[in-house]
Formats: structure tokens, C-alpha cells, sequence
């Protein structure tokens, strides 16, 4: 028996701009499962009150103005909260700054350009992979990504490559085989292949697999200069 009335993600909002603070509040209200418990200017005001407030998933400017900017927020936010998600907002269409961050710290981290949030299943998908300690990055930077030359992610077969992209897009294994017509078991061995493939193991740390999948595949891909 299904919950019809589950629990709603309580999500904190960090920007500096008040009219696109408003507007992200305004495309967060328009989903049943989102309540938002805090709205921020600055990081010092967010790192002063949002412990308390106790979110599942704080949605970050990367480029804040003040000391800190909004992955460095996020990890102090981590400190006090290390089961927070984060979803960082960004004009910038290379995902370096999560590619960056080391594998035991980066579950959890989505990647969500600004100009996607009036996009409601997009934001939401962001927002609950990273409650659930996953990676989500924005479709638009998943379609613009290329495998680098000889990398490990260039020698996946073709469905191979769309399954991680669309793991990488925060979908689950059913939401893939809807969206290539095949069934879950299909769905479920073409990922085992992946794993398989980029010699990803099960139990690498007790980082999920996935995590370290959509790692792999930011750090063997570069975006094409021709969009």
C-alpha cells in the first residue's frame, strides 16, 4: 500500500539575487513533495540558522557574493549536517567543481544550471537524488558531454553510454526503460555492464556505485565547444 500523503522534503534556498530567489521559492512551491523551511541572501546568514532548521537539501548559488561561495558553503554546511544534499545553481555549463571534489564527498552534490529550474521534474530530480546521497547533473550538460579520446567512458557501447547519461540525469532504472522502451532486467544488466566496464566495484567504500559512475563519467567527458 502506497503512502498517498509522503513525507515532504524540506529544502533551504541560498542566493543573492532576490528576484531569482523569489523565482526558484516560486518553481520549488509548485511541487507536492517540496516544502521550503528557508530562504537566504548570504552564506554567513544560511550557516547561522539553517542547522536548526534541519533540511534534507540545501539549494546553493555557486557564485555567491560575501566570503564563501556556494560549494564552500556547502561543505560547512556538511559539517553540521552530513546527511545534507546539496544542489548548487550555476550559470556555468562545466560541472568542474563537482568533478573535483574527492569520491567520499561528493554523494549527494547535484548540478543544476539556473536557467533549468522553471523546469519542475528537472529541479525535483536534482533535489531527491540528492536527498538519496546520489549525483544529478542537468540534462542539458549531459547532452553536450563527449567521452574523451581513449577514456574509459569512450570504449562503453552505445546504450551503454545513454544508460550512464541517463543515470547521470538522476533516472531511475524504471524511468529508463520507459524512456528506451525496454524492460527493468534489460535496464539492470546493461548498468551491471557499465559497472562492469569502468571496473566499478559493488562495495568500493560504501560509496554507491552510482555515485562513482557519474564521477567517472564527468571526469572522462568533456562538454562539446559546438552548442
Amino acid at each position: 500500500m502506497t503512502d498517498e500523503n509522503p513525507e515532504k522534503v524540506r529544502v533551504v534556498v541560498v542566493e543573492d539575487e532576490g528576484l531569482y530567489r523569489d523565482l526558484v521559492r516560486i518553481a520549488l512551491s509548485q511541487h507536492p513533495r517540496l516544502e521550503v523551511v528557508g530562504a537566504y541572501a548570504d552564506a554567513e546568514s544560511a550557516l547561522a540558522e539553517v542547522p536548526a532548521l534541519a533540511p534534507a537539501v540545501a539549494i546553493l548559488d555557486i557564485e555567491l557574493a560575501g566570503t564563501l561561495n556556494g560549494v564552500q558553503l556547502g561543505l560547512r554546511l556538511r559539517r553540521e549536517l552530513p546527511e545534507i544534499g546539496v544542489v548548487l545553481l550555476s550559470n556555468h555549463r562545466d560541472p568542474e567543481f563537482l568533478s573535483s571534489l574527492p569520491a567520499e564527498t561528493i554523494a549527494g552534490w547535484s548540478y543544476l544550471l539556473k536557467k533549468s529550474v522553471g523546469d519542475v521534474e528537472a529541479l525535483w530530480r536534482a533535489i531527491e537524488g540528492a536527498a538519496a546521497g546520489l549525483v544529478v547533473l542537468d540534462s542539458a550538460l549531459v547532452t553536450d558531454m563527449q567521452p574523451r579520446t581513449n577514456s574509459s567512458v569512450s570504449k562503453l557501447a552505445p546504450r551503454q553510454r545513454e544508460i550512464l547519461g541517463l543515470i547521470a540525469q538522476g533516472l531511475s532504472n524504471a524511468a529508463i526503460a520507459e524512456q528506451l522502451t525496454l524492460s527493468e532486467k534489460s535496464v539492470e544488466n546493461q548498468i551491471n555492464l557499465v559497472y562492469q566496464n569502468l571496473a566499478i566495484q559493488r562495495s568500493a567504500g560504501g560509496i554507491h556505485p552510482r555515485v562513482i559512475a557519474v564521477l567517472r563519467y564527468m571526469q572522462d567527458s568533456r562538454i562539446s565547444p559546438y552548442v
